[in-house]
C-alpha cells in the first residue's frame, strides 16, 4: 500500500523514479524504461537538459534576480532591467534582452483563470457528429450547432453547451473517426461545414443540389460515414473555391493566425504524397525545409483552399458561439502522423505515446498512441506549441474542457515496443503550464474545466482548484448525491467513455462489451447500478424513462457551477459514444436516434431540461 511519506524523485530529465496505482501499490521506473525514455526525448544520458530560456511569473511578483539589459513588452514598448523585472509588469507574453544572451522569453500570467461569481449554469453535453438535422448532409454540422444553441439559450435557457473535440483529422481517407485523435488541435474539422452557409452558395444552389440529395440521404443510415461525408462535402467546396472572387477579411485571417500557412501547406502535402509525413521524400519532411517552400509555391492555389475552409469554420463557428456559450474540449494530445507533429517535430517524443496505467478498470493499462511533448524542449520553444494549442480551442468558446488534465503535472509514458506496465511518469512545470492557461483564459473571457478522473496525485486538485479551474464529478464514480458535490466542479451523470443511463441500467451496456470481446468489470457496473437505485428511490425493474428523469432531478441538485446532462441520456440512447480499448465501428459514429427538428418536441428531452430551470443561465 501507499507510503505517505514516500514520494516519487524526479531526475533531470523529468522523469519520475516511480508511481503508487490506484490500488496505492508501488511501482518502480526500470532502469531500460528510463533509457529509453531518455532517447525519445532526443537527449543523451550523460547530458541533461540546460535550464531553459523562459519564465512564467504570476502578476505583481518580482522576477529574474541578476537581470540586466531590456524588456520588450508583447505591445512593442520597452522596460530597462536592471537587477530584477519590475513587479508591475502588464500580462502577456514578452523578450528579455540580455548581453551576450540569447533572448528570454517572460510570461506574465494573472493568478487564476477566469470565472464568473456568481457562476451556476447548464446545458447539454452533445457530440456534435451526432446532432443531426433534415438539413445535415450524414453528419452533425456547425448550422446544426447554431439551432442547438439558439434554441437551447432561447427556450430552455441552458448557459452554455459542452462539445466533443472539433479538431482537424487527416484531410485523406479513411476518415479518422475518433475526436481524440487529431491531426492538428490547432484547426477544425471541415466535415463540420454547413455548406449552404458557405459565401456563395446561393448562387450555385443548382449546381449543389444533387450533391446536397446525395449528403442528405446519408441521414437514412444512423451509423456516420465520415468517408462518404467527405467526398461530398469536398466536391461541394472545391465547386464553390472555383467561384470565390476573394474577400478582404479572408485575407486578413489568414495573415493573422499563427500557423495556418504551415497547416495549409502540409494539408496540400498530404493529398500530394498520400502516405504518411515520416515517409516524404526528405525535402519536405521539415516544414522549414527550402523544398517546402518551393512546393508552397507550385500549389498556391491548393494552399489557398485549405486556408479558405479553415476560414468558414472560424465564421460558422463565431456564428454558432453567438448563440450560446460553447465549451470546446481539448484531447490530451495529436495524431503522430499529422499536421502539428510535423510542425512541431523537434519538440515532441520519437519512441513514446502517452498513456495510463493499469488500473481497476483497465487492468492491462493503456496506450493512447498520441506524442507527448518533451518537458525541456517545449520549454525551450518558449512553450509556443502549448501557447497556440490553448488559445486555438479558446477561439470563440465561453469555456474549455482539459482532457485529461493531471498532464499538465505529469504524463505516463509507454515506450514504443513495451507495454502500458512498464511505463513511467514525466512531469511537466505545472505551474507555466498553469500560467498560460489562466493567462489565454482570462484574455478569452473563458472559464475553465480540468477533466480529473482517475488516478489523481496528492495535492493536483487543490492546486487546480486554486487556479480556479472546475473538477469533475460523475455520478458514476461518486458515492455521494450531487447535492453534496462541490461547488468549484462541472457534475454529468456520464462522460462519453461511460454507460449511458439506459446502457447501465437494461445491462445492454454489458452485453455490448461482451460482443465485441472485451471482458467488462460487471462487480464494478454493478455497483454504479446500485447506486443509482439508492439515489432515485426507483424499483429495480423501473422503466428507462423514469430512470433518466429522477436521475436528472437529483442532478439538478448540484451546487456545482455548471451542470451537463447528455443529449444520449435525454434520447434514451443506450450506447456509449465510445468504448475504450476497441476498435469498433460504432465507436464516434452513431447519430442520436431523433433529429433536432425532433429533439426540440421531445418529451423526455424537455422533461430533462425543465429539471435545471432553477439554475440560473
Amino acid at each position: 500500500m501507499s507510503d505517505p511519506a514516500r514520494r516519487p524523485r524526479t531526475d533531470p530529465w523529468s522523469i519520475d523514479d516511480g508511481y503508487f496505482d490506484a490500488l496505492g501499490d508501488w511501482h518502480e521506473t526500470s532502469a531500460s524504461t528510463h533509457r529509453t525514455i531518455v532517447r525519445a526525448m532526443g537527449a543523451g544520458p550523460e547530458t541533461p537538459p540546460a535550464p531553459p530560456r523562459v519564465r512564467v511569473l504570476r502578476a505583481g511578483a518580482m522576477g529574474a534576480p541578476g537581470a540586466r539589459g531590456r524588456l520588450v513588452l508583447e505591445d512593442g514598448g520597452e522596460v530597462p532591467v536592471d537587477g530584477a523585472l519590475p513587479a508591475d509588469l502588464p500580462l502577456g507574453y514578452h523578450t528579455l534582452h540580455e548581453d551576450d544572451l540569447p533572448p528570454a522569453r517572460v510570461i506574465v500570467a494573472p493568478a487564476r483563470c477566469h470565472l464568473p461569481e456568481p457562476f451556476r449554469i447548464w446545458g447539454w453535453a452533445a457530440q456534435l457528429y451526432a446532432t443531426r438535422s433534415h438539413e445535415s448532409w450524414g453528419i452533425g454540422d456547425l448550422g446544426d450547432l447554431r439551432r442547438l444553441a439558439r434554441w437551447s439559450a432561447r427556450t430552455l435557457r441552458a448557459g452554455v453547451i459542452l462539445l466533443n473535440p472539433l479538431a482537424a483529422p487527416l484531410v485523406t481517407m479513411p476518415q479518422q473517426s475518433s475526436p481524440y485523435y487529431p491531426s492538428s488541435r490547432r484547426f477544425r474539422n471541415p466535415l463540420y461545414l454547413r455548406v449552404e452557409d458557405v459565401p456563395g452558395a446561393g448562387e450555385a444552389a443548382s449546381a449543389l443540389a444533387p450533391i446536397a440529395g446525395d449528403g442528405r440521404a446519408l441521414n437514412g443510415d444512423r451509423h456516420i460515414d465520415r468517408d462518404r461525408v467527405f467526398a461530398l462535402k469536398m466536391r461541394a467546396l472545391e465547386l464553390l473555391w472555383s467561384r470565390f472572387g476573394g474577400d478582404a477579411a479572408f485575407d486578413r485571417f489568414r495573415a493573422a493566425l499563427p500557423g495556418l500557412e504551415d497547416y495549409a501547406v502540409f494539408c496540400a502535402l498530404t493529398e500530394h504524397h498520400r502516405r504518411h509525413w515520416q515517409a516524404w521524400p526528405e525535402e519536405h519532411r521539415r516544414p522549414d525545409a527550402p523544398g517546402v517552400r518551393r512546393f508552397a509555391q507550385e500549389r498556391r492555389e491548393r494552399v489557398a483552399f485549405h486556408a479558405w475552409l479553415q476560414w468558414l469554420l472560424d465564421r460558422q463557428l463565431a456564428a454558432a458561439g453567438a448563440e450560446l456559450a460553447l465549451m470546446q474540449d481539448l484531447p490530451i494530445g495529436v495524431d503522430p502522423d499529422g499536421a502539428d507533429a510535423w510542425t512541431w517535430q523537434d519538440v515532441l517524443a520519437r519512441g513514446a505515446s502517452v498513456g495510463a496505467p493499469p488500473d481497476r478498470y483497465i487492468v492491462k493499462g493503456q496506450d493512447w498512441g498520441l506524442p507527448p511533448f518533451v518537458p525541456h524542449r517545449l520549454a525551450d520553444a518558449g512553450y509556443e506549441p502549448f501557447v497556440q494549442t490553448v488559445r486555438a480551442a479558446l477561439r470563440h468558446a465561453g469555456g474549455l474542457r482539459i482532457d485529461h488534465v493531471m498532464g499538465l503535472f505529469r504524463l505516463f509514458w509507454v515506450p514504443h515496443g513495451l507495454t502500458p506496465a512498464d511505463g513511467a511518469f514525466v512531469r511537466y512545470r505545472a505551474d507555466d503550464l498553469l500560467g498560460i492557461v489562466a493567462l489565454e483564459s482570462v484574455r478569452a473571457g473563458a472559464f475553465i474545466v480540468g477533466e480529473d478522473l482517475g488516478t489523481v496525485e496528492d495535492g493536483v486538485r487543490e492546486r487546480l482548484a486554486a487556479q480556479a479551474i472546475l473538477g469533475y464529478r460523475v455520478v458514476w464514480f461518486e458515492p455521494e448525491p450531487p447535492a453534496r458535490y462541490p461547488a468549484m466542479a462541472l457534475a454529468a451523470v456520464t462522460t462519453h467513455d461511460l454507460p449511458t443511463i439506459h446502457g447501465l441500467w437494461t445491462g445492454a451496456d454489458i452485453a455490448h462489451q461482451k460482443a465485441v470481446g472485451l471482458e467488462p468489470n460487471e462487480n464494478g457496473l454493478h455497483e454504479m447500478r446500485d447506486r443509482l437505485v439508492a439515489m432515485t428511490g426507483t424499483a429495480p425493474g423501473a422503466d428507462v424513462r423514469a430512470v433518466v428523469e429522477a436521475t436528472h432531478r437529483l442532478l439538478a441538485e448540484a451546487p456545482c457551477a455548471v451542470v451537463t446532462p447528455t443529449l444520449d441520456d435525454a434520447l434514451l440512447v443506450e450506447e456509449r459514444p465510445n468504448m475504450p480499448g476497441t476498435l469498433v465501428a460504432t465507436n464516434w459514429s452513431l447519430a442520436l436516434p431523433k433529429p433536432l427538428e425532433e429533439l426540440e418536441q421531445d418529451p423526455v428531452v424537455l422533461g430533462v431540461a425543465r429539471a435545471f430551470a432553477g439554475r440560473t443561465a
